[in-house]
């Protein structure tokens, strides 16, 4: 399916004003990222995936589902790794020497009763925030990755089980935790719940301290979260794409990259064997042919 993005390639630099407020605010709020028709489509292949996980078994007791690795099950699933409107903030805030390691379909149903006290707040990335830490706390840790997460369902109001989030937090290394989590905690100071619109998306650092929230409205929530990293870190979810398969045969070269493919150990490293940069590693390739690396900017070297 085609759907109209104009005359958007995926390959549009981003502006210094949106760079500039991602590092300081650790998130970007993007309106109208996708067209009504591709919204509703893909909305049908999550409806789709939703039916077959729950005759599966693998929602929970309330019908939330919380798939790993959902790309492979639709083919608009995996033209979104190159969305032509957020695509160019992956590479322009991550750069050329990215994959896919985490991505994942959230559908949330209205609450069914009163939820028990919780403390959702993290920070993505597991150890990741803990293996290069260092002693100084005034230090933040690498960015390693960022997600981007399409909103499906209307979130325009609060209380519909959208992402909460700290703006400026991803350069905290710790969030206060209250001593007795057996009761109702208020959030943390700063904290704004992400409302959004059908069709529109919002990108996050993944050192973001952000949490789940209850949904508490009569709209069952739908998400879709790809997250993108370094090639030189292993995935997180597990993909087991058909490489023989028609769904495997339609993704494009840089596609294909997003999904782990190289040619060899040192190719993930952004290297050939020389010790030189691989200059075909695809979206490398084709951010040098369309003259959008920037030496002025350490990840697009």
């Amino acid at each position: 399916m085609a759907f109209d993005y104009g005359d958007r390639t995926g390959y549009e630099p981003i502006s210094d004003v949106d760079r500039k407020e991602f590092h300081e605010q650790g998130f970007l709020l993007l309106r109208n990222v996708l067209t009504e028709d591709h919204r509703a489509a893909l909305e049908a292949a999550v409806d789709r995936v939703y039916e077959e996980e729950k005759a599966k078994g693998t929602t929970t007791k309330d019908g939330t589902l919380h798939l790993l690795g959902f790309l492979e099950r639709d083919e608009l699933f995996g033209e979104l790794l190159t969305h032509p409107i957020a695509f160019p903030y992956m590479w322009g805030l991550a750069g050329w020497n990215i994959y896919t390691h985490h991505n994942h379909l959230d559908v949330t149903p209205p609450a069914s009763e009163p939820e028990k006290p919780y403390w959702g707040w993290h920070q993505d990335g597991y150890r990741q925030n803990s293996d290069p830490e260092t002693m100084d706390p005034n230090l933040p840790r690498p960015m390693f990755s960022l997600k981007v997460a399409y909103v499906l369902s209307d979130l325009s109001e609060k209380g519909r089980g959208a992402t909460k989030v700290i703006p400026g937090s991803h350069l905290w290394n710790s969030l206060p935790r209250p001593t007795d989590l057996s009761v109702h905690n208020p959030d943390p100071e700063g904290t704004v719940e992400i409302t959004a619109n059908p069709g529109d998306a919002f990108i996050f650092d993944r050192r973001q301290w952000h949490s789940r929230s209850t949904n508490l409205s009569n709209i069952t929530r739908k998400m879709l979260f790809v997250g993108y990293t370094y090639r030189w870190i292993r995935p997180l979810d597990e993909l087991h794409p058909d490489k023989d398969g028609e769904w495997y045969r339609n993704r494009t070269p840089v596609q294909r990259q997003l999904l782990g493919e190289g040619t060899h150990t040192a190719n993930y490293w952004g290297i050939n064997w020389d010790g030189y940069i691989d200059d075909e590693i695809p979206l490398r390739k084709e951010l040098k042919q369309r003259g959008l690396l920037n030496r002025n900017i350490p990840w697009l070297r």
